[in-house]
């Protein structure tokens, strides 16, 4: 059956560039999708009086209100942005809205489709089970992506753009300011855009929501301040009369600083936010969004996935498309289907009981350090197996250097391939290094291989299929040091527990000489994650990534230790009790020093030991290093290096 459109195309444009219509309602099962410039209950009028013309036309009697009510409730919302159809789903018929999908994609391309309602559990769930989590309409991730969602969300009913859409409840926020121009315009125009406030501020949507809302207005100002009013009748000077009233009631009603329309305006953009979005700006996280903790809320874009139809693995169908394509932006967006594919295919053949599987990538880095050459590519998957409660997460980290970096360079596929194997065995044995001296890393760490294919910068070897390797690790459940709130350190208890924490973990890390090769100590920057119990006690900090360890291994312990006195400056002015604070985190890291070079003088044949079967290189091998290292922590004191960090720590 062909789909009918009642209005204007999907994604129509006008000259200068604007959507012709932002909302649209499919008729599941009808094919038809309506468009009509309204609201959507105006859509769904015209479309019961269009079906009833029809039967009129065939000497059929029209629609009794109990059949309507089954026509309509077969109704999906769309809203249109840009370049993408979004689905608003009712949450409890999710088979509707993936039948209304199927039926877009007749016309539209799956990418360009995407699901509202992505903090509801069962919208979220549904499209997840499909492999899909790639489809959810994400967040902003930034705060220049929230000034383009609060400037894209401005919208019409009839005609002029006053009001800012909320596409998951279908309400409309009309501000201050957007009332305010009301005064400017033709007398025409005003009675108009009056009378359709009135109306639609007093009608409820199918969701239970007005049509417009009065933002920022609370009880003060709302649709019974209109519904006496007969705008379209009334003489004009007291149309005049009238307005003015409305206008200084609704600016009274609202905070002098919300009064303007105003995205560079933190306050205000933040208000508008969390309105477009439905919830109080402080309450939205990434915890309830993915389960994962708030150093990834706004970094995850998902990719397209797969999912287990009759115990068989169906992948995306966007994944199917050709890379044979001259439009490197769109190659690099392939490339990073395959990826996903990969992914998924590596999980499918080690479990064999998925239910589903999601990839997502991390957009931008956790950590607030400049990125170095080399790869710097991070991906979760998260994997539903049938008797599982809950999926589990990994956090998957390509390696910096493998076989493509290498091609980048210059070097054969041979060698490229050597020296990638090379660099993987360093890895790892650095990450042993670092668990030995009392590093606390994630416990479990596997190395996988990516299929992908080459087009980097050696034209000799694009197109070529080339094995990439990657480490898995478990999602460490907590907050990266860093990203702590300061509300948290107002409590003494949780300062103090966390100061000794920190201190014990920056132990090690002075031990293994962590840095950037500049000299610049890495530490508390974002690879340290917190772990609290269920009372929100710092139990332990895990350091998730191991960058920059054995970089520095000449310096003298004494030069790099006053830097780890920036873990306590920084955090003074949250602090009740600044002095308790760094004299905990100083005697954690005195007695955590001290206690790892017992360890290694009670051991030291198993530790000078450790890499014997790798012959030490002057100047560049872990073996060298490892020995270098080990030789300078043996002769460090504890307490003198407890005393340099105190000289540089910013208490008077």
């Amino acid at each position: 059956m062909i789909l009918r459109i009642i209005g204007e195309p999907l994604l129509a444009k006008s000259a200068d560039g604007k959507l012709k219509s932002r909302i649209g309602t499919v008729f599941v099962g009808k094919q038809t999708i309506v468009t009509l410039p309204g609201i959507h209950a105006t859509q769904r009028a015209a479309y019961l009086q269009m079906f009833n013309q029809q039967r009129q036309t065939a000497g059929l009697p029209a629609l009794t209100e109990q059949e309507e009510a089954v026509e309509l409730s077969h109704a999906v919302d769309l809203v249109m942005e840009d370049d993408t159809v979004l689905i608003r789903p009712d949450p409890t018929r999710m088979d509707l809205a993936f039948a209304a999908d199927e039926m877009l994609q007749e016309i539209v391309s799956k990418e360009q489709i995407k699901f509202l309602h992505v903090l509801d559990s069962r919208v979220r769930n549904a499209v997840k089970r499909r492999g899909e989590n790639w489809r959810i309409t994400p967040l902003p991730r930034s705060a220049d992506d929230m000034r383009q969602m609060i400037l894209g969300a401005r919208i019409g009913i009839g005609g002029r753009e006053i009001y800012y859409f909320n596409r998951e409840t279908g309400s409309r926020f009309l501000t201050c300011q957007g009332f305010a121009a009301l005064g400017v315009l033709e007398e025409t125009e005003r009675r108009r855009l009056l009378v359709e406030i009135r109306d639609c501020s007093s009608h409820l949507n199918r969701l239970g929501w007005p049509e417009v809302s009065f933002f920022m207005a609370d009880k003060v100002f709302t649709a019974a301040d209109f519904a006496q009013h007969d705008f379209a009748n009334m003489p004009s000077e007291q149309l005049q009369s009238v307005f003015e009233a409305l206008w200084q009631k609704f600016q009274n009603a609202v905070p002098e600083e919300l009064r303007r329309d105003d995205v560079s305006q933190i306050e205000w953009r933040n208000r508008m936010y969390a309105a477009l979005i439905g919830l109080e700006e402080d309450t939205v996280s990434e915890e309830t969004l993915l389960g994962l903790g708030a150093e990834f809320y706004m970094q995850v874009e998902w990719l397209p996935g797969g999912r287990i139809e009759e115990g068989e693995l169906v992948f995306d169908t966007v994944m199917d498309q050709s890379f044979e394509s001259t439009d490197e932006q769109r190659r690099a967006k392939l490339m990073l289907f395959e990826k996903s594919r990969s992914f998924i295919l590596s999980y499918i053949r080690e479990y064999g009981d998925v239910e589903y599987i999601n990839i997502g990538r991390l957009v931008g880095s956790l950590s607030l350090r400049q990125p170095l050459r080399g790869r710097r590519g991070v991906f979760l998957v998260e994997v539903k197996q049938h008797d599982a409660a809950q999926p589990f997460v990994k956090i998957l980290r390509m390696q910096k250097w493998g076989v493509a970096e290498h091609l980048d360079d210059g070097k054969s596929l041979l060698d490229a391939m050597l020296f990638t194997e090379e660099y993987t065995d360093y890895i790892l044995n650095r990450r042993l290094a670092c668990r030995q001296l009392g590093m606390n890393l994630p416990a479990h760490t596997t190395t996988h291989k990516l299929c992908e294919r080459y087009f980097g910068k050696n034209r000799d070897y694009h197109g070529l299929t080339i094995y990439s390797p990657y480490f898995e690790r478990d999602y460490i459940g907590g907050l990266a040091t860093d990203k702590i709130p300061a509300s948290k350190f107002a409590n003494e208890f949780y300062a103090l527990a966390f100061a000794r924490l920190l201190g014990h973990a920056a132990a090690p890390n002075l031990i293994v000489g962590r840095c950037q090769l500049s000299g610049q100590v890495i530490f508390d920057d974002g690879d340290e994650v917190v772990v609290e119990n269920q009372f929100g006690t710092p139990i332990d900090i895990v350091v998730a990534d191991h960058t920059g360890t054995f970089t520095d291994f000449r310096r003298s312990l004494a030069e790099s230790a006053p830097e780890y006195a920036k873990s306590v400056n920084k955090r003074l002015p949250m602090l009740s009790q600044p002095g308790a604070f760094a004299q905990a985190y100083l005697d954690a890291f005195a007695e955590r020093f001290e206690r790892i070079q017992q360890e290694y003088r009670l051991r030291k044949r198993a530790f000078d030991n450790l890499f014997k079967h790798q012959p030490p290189v002057e100047g560049g091998n872990l073996s060298y290093r490892w020995l270098r290292v080990l030789e300078r922590m043996n002769l460090a004191d504890p307490l003198a290096l407890k005393e340099l960090i105190r000289k540089e720590i910013a208490i008077k």
